[in-house]
């Protein structure tokens, strides 16, 4: 099965010869599963020439929000409304669930409550307590009709939505490892923007063993469950 990767933002320069991009990050959360990948830059404009071009698509984090004005979001969102439409299998991470949600008529916004960073427990329907790494501010506020949230935390209500057998997306990032999340609070702590004590507990959190393979395997699984011909044709 051929994934392709939306690669919406990259990962800091600092962190790219020893953890990769975001796109190999995916590789690797991903491998054994019996995918190939193709990765498409769209953050820079570098679309696939069709939404048939791969079997499934996963859209990835970013730095941007998006509410904000960047010639890629318009382009995605059209995009992302195509593939639903067509009923082929899609993922979003952190800002890939959230542009999902917008695209679809949900509403994001920078959340009230600050920042969730590093190690966070969340309560997924299916799964009991799953603990994952997690960096953003933006949260889906007011998820699209039609999508179901399937995981939450006292912090974050809509953390997984499913719409159908259509889309899977997860607000925190399966693909950050505790090496990267220790090197981005590195570099970020008492950085404007960054509560000291939001900082300090994610330092604090970076040896906390996380499941992230169990998210892995739920999105491959997601990937691949069979749907109808007619919507896959």
């Amino acid at each position: 099965m051929k994934i392709g990767i939306l690669t919406c933002g990259h990962a800091a320069a600092e962190v790219l010869d020893e953890h990769g991009d975001y796109p190999e990050m995916f590789h690797t959360l991903l491998d054994g599963h019996g995918f190939t990948f193709k990765d498409y830059d769209v953050e820079h404009l570098q679309f696939p020439a069709n939404i048939r071009d791969c079997d499934g698509w996963l859209l990835t984090g970013s730095r941007h929000g998006v509410y904000e004005d960047h010639a890629f979001i318009p382009l995605l969102e059209t995009f992302i409304r195509e593939v639903y439409a067509a009923h082929i299998p899609m993922v979003g991470i952190c800002f890939g669930h959230q542009i999902i949600a917008q695209a679809l008529g949900g509403h994001v916004e920078k959340f009230n409550g600050g920042w969730s960073i590093g190690a966070t427990d969340y309560q997924f329907d299916d799964l009991g307590r799953v603990t994952l790494n997690a960096w953003h501010q933006d949260q889906v506020i007011t998820p699209p009709e039609g999508a179901m949230p399937v995981a939450s935390n006292d912090f974050c209500a809509n953390a997984a939505l499913v719409y159908d057998d259509r889309i899977y997306t997860v607000q925190p990032h399966p693909e950050f490892s505790n090496s990267l999340i220790a090197e981005y609070v590195r570099l970020r702590a008492g950085g404007s923007g960054y509560p000291d004590d939001v900082m300090a507990r994610a330092a604090e959190r970076v040896t906390c063993p996380t499941d992230s393979q169990m998210i892995a395997d739920k999105i491959a699984d997601f990937f691949k469950q069979p749907r109808e011909a007619s919507r896959a044709s």
